[in-house]
């Protein structure tokens, strides 16, 4: 073969390899997108489904941190006794059981969202451990000095129930 025969021959292939490599570069691009399609169309109807209990479960811990909220829990819990301590144990255990009974929300929610109502639980019932340290002695002085640490700062629930707003809001 001379050298002539390879440039014509090297003539030959040059359209067919670009060619190849053109159809290839699109079929490889074409898939890819369809790829993707199908992906957003699953996703798609995957939260078609899932939506509807994502937003159940942000209702409920919506519910939880309005029923924790210092104010709306000491009107709501009356103490049974005349004794401070029981009073305050009633209280916790409230929030507690609460807490308890909406625990599965979570793997509906953001770990971000589930950890900031978990500091808003915490950072109330310190704040009634907190109040039942003062020199009442009296469950119903609690309450008082409960409501009166209320009236000064903002309540946790308040905090936490912003954020949940904010991630339901990103969920549309």
């Amino acid at each position: 073969m001379s050298g002539d025969d390879i440039l014509q021959l090297f003539a030959y292939l040059l359209p067919a390899v670009v060619t190849g490599a053109v159809a290839f570069y699109f079929f490889r691009l074409h898939t890819r997108n369809e790829d993707g399609r199908r992906r957003f169309l699953l996703h798609k109807e995957s939260q078609k489904d899932t939506l509807p209990v994502r937003l159940q479960a942000y209702e409920r811990m919506t519910l939880f941190l309005e029923r924790i909220t210092l104010n709306n829990l000491v009107v709501r819990v009356a103490p049974k006794g005349k004794n401070k301590g029981d009073y305050e144990n009633l209280l916790t255990k409230q929030i507690e059981t609460e807490f308890e009974h909406n625990l599965s929300q979570q793997i509906y929610m953001s770990d971000e969202c589930w950890n900031i109502i978990k500091a808003a639980k915490n950072a109330t019932i310190q704040a009634i451990r907190s109040a039942a340290m003062s020199e009442t002695d009296s469950p119903d002085k609690l309450r008082e000095d409960i409501l009166n640490q209320t009236m000064e700062k903002q309540s946790p629930s308040s905090t936490a129930l912003a954020f949940v707003k904010k991630e339901v809001s990103e969920l549309w």
